[in-house]
């Protein structure tokens, strides 16, 4: 089997089109049909049920796509170990960031990288944090600097770099907004607007209302946090902002109760030969870790060092 073969079949099962596939890679349709038609010549086995414009694996092709994942894995760290033996830092580097992250955190990290590395393509994703972890499990991305899970996937090699504390807000006109001091109670009795239900923040504020025997009333839901604040300020409901975002549009509420955190860090995989590139990132963010991200351990998670 070609690498090249592989990389059609996966972007086609990814995209679950020939046009796409061919798209994402430079390719026109027939040229991506070829390389299918070659790989199912070479196994043995058809792999795309084709229904109309539905494309679909069959179930040699559910056997064959995490097999291909990792060949491709295997092929993309032997390069990145030759390379290495040079000591040059060039190449690319596939990284991925939440956007509140991108937007507040790592805009001089990545001045002074671009800086001092001028010969690093960096391919830069916006992606939520969950789906920033896939990417690194799979191997498609080196790095992904995101909020972290509350218990790291083993795999996983996590390194804390920021604290976020998360402040519980409303909108000037929210009824709670004038309260000199409320118990945490007093927020389940009103609308919140939280990130989506899978997100780690939405998690970290739902468990901090359970351990206390407490529900929170979710009326409305969004991944950005900038949007988040705008309907906080409209007086959509309450919710949980960082310092970063907190202005005169929306009013700390003074919540009788520990403040929430939330780790921001990065992640790389640990079965994976990092590049020149992403070692020179990752020295960076360890020197940008606040001496609180340093010590950092959040009740039952399991953080590993590089």
């Amino acid at each position: 089997m070609d690498t090249q073969s592989l990389q059609a079949f996966l972007a086609v099962a990814d995209s679950g089109s020939f046009s796409l596939a061919a798209e994402q890679l430079y390719l026109t349709q027939p040229a991506v049909s070829k390389r299918i038609a070659t790989l199912e010549d070479q196994i043995g086995a058809r792999l795309f049920d084709r229904f109309g414009r539905r494309v679909t694996l069959t179930e040699a092709g559910e056997v064959l796509l995490p097999r291909a994942r990792e060949i491709l894995v295997m092929v993309d760290d032997s390069r990145r170990a030759l390379a290495n033996l040079a000591g040059d830092i060039g190449g690319s580097l596939t990284m991925a960031t939440s956007h509140h992250i991108g937007l507040h955190r790592l805009p001089p990290i990545l001045k002074t990288y671009t800086q001092a590395h001028p010969d690093v393509r960096m391919d830069l994703r916006f992606l939520d944090s969950e789906q920033a972890y896939q990417g690194v499990l799979e191997g498609e991305l080196e790095i992904a600097v995101v909020t972290l899970a509350p218990v790291p996937d083993p795999r996983l090699a996590v390194v804390p770099v920021w604290i976020d504390r998360l402040r519980y807000v409303c909108g000037r006109d929210h009824p709670l907004a004038d309260q000199p001091r409320l118990p945490l109670s007093a927020l389940s009795d009103h609308d919140a607007v939280l990130p989506g239900h899978l997100t780690f923040t939405r998690g970290i504020v739902v468990d901090t209302f359970a351990r206390n025997g407490l529900q929170v009333n979710v009326a409305l839901s969004t991944n950005y946090l900038e949007t988040l604040k705008m309907m906080v300020a409209i007086g959509l409901g309450w919710s949980v902002l960082p310092d970063t975002l907190i202005d005169d549009e929306v009013r700390i509420l003074p919540i009788d109760h520990r403040p929430i955190e939330r780790p921001l860090g990065y992640l790389v995989h640990r079965s994976r030969t990092l590049s020149n590139a992403a070692r020179s990132m990752l020295a960076l963010l360890d020197d940008a870790a606040t001496p609180q991200a340093r010590t950092y351990r959040a009740p039952g998670a399991s953080y590993g060092h590089t």
